[in-house]
């Protein structure tokens, strides 16, 4: 199969790398960058496990062509925090548990993330329809809005 340039941001670094036509963005993370913080659920867009922020707004990795992400800035779960400082997502789901199997919290905070980043006070309304897509087979999700009020709050006490 061909291959063609893909040019991204991934967590503050530019990339370049020559990928098949028909990979995924999920694919390139995984496989060729080697950040497998994004798991692939579903690969259908049902589960959001393969959640990142793609040019500031949550989008199922599994459902975007990598090379429609051409020229793109991606954040990923790996780009959140730090192992000495977490990012205030992060925090809240810790402090929260509002995470038990772990299979769906990357794509949980990479939603939170992006809607805190557009929306810094989000009602509990607003807070659901952004995790809608994604699925979470152990918390019930009240630990997790919970979880993304707080880091709400938190975010806007930092300044």
């Amino acid at each position: 199969m061909a291959k063609k340039k893909l040019r991204l941001t991934v967590n503050g670094h530019r990339i370049e790398k020559d990928v098949e036509e028909s990979m995924r963005l999920l694919d390139v993370l995984r496989e060729e960058l080697f950040l497998t913080g994004t798991k692939e659920g579903c690969g259908i867009g049902e589960c959001g496990a393969c959640t990142v922020v793609l040019d500031g707004k949550a989008v199922n990795s599994c459902m975007v062509l990598a090379l429609s992400a051409d020229g793109g800035i991606v954040e990923t779960v790996e780009g959140l925090g730090s192992r000495s400082k977490l990012h205030p997502v992060q925090e809240a789901f810790l402090d929260h548990h509002a995470l038990q199997c772990g299979f769906c919290t990357p794509g949980m905070l990479m939603s939170a993330k992006a809607l805190l980043d557009e929306n810094s006070n989000p009602s509990e309304e607003e807070i659901k329809e952004a995790i809608s897509g994604n699925l979470c087979r152990c918390t019930g999700y009240v630990q997790i809005v919970d979880a993304i009020k707080d880091a709400a709050g938190r975010r806007n006490n930092l300044g």
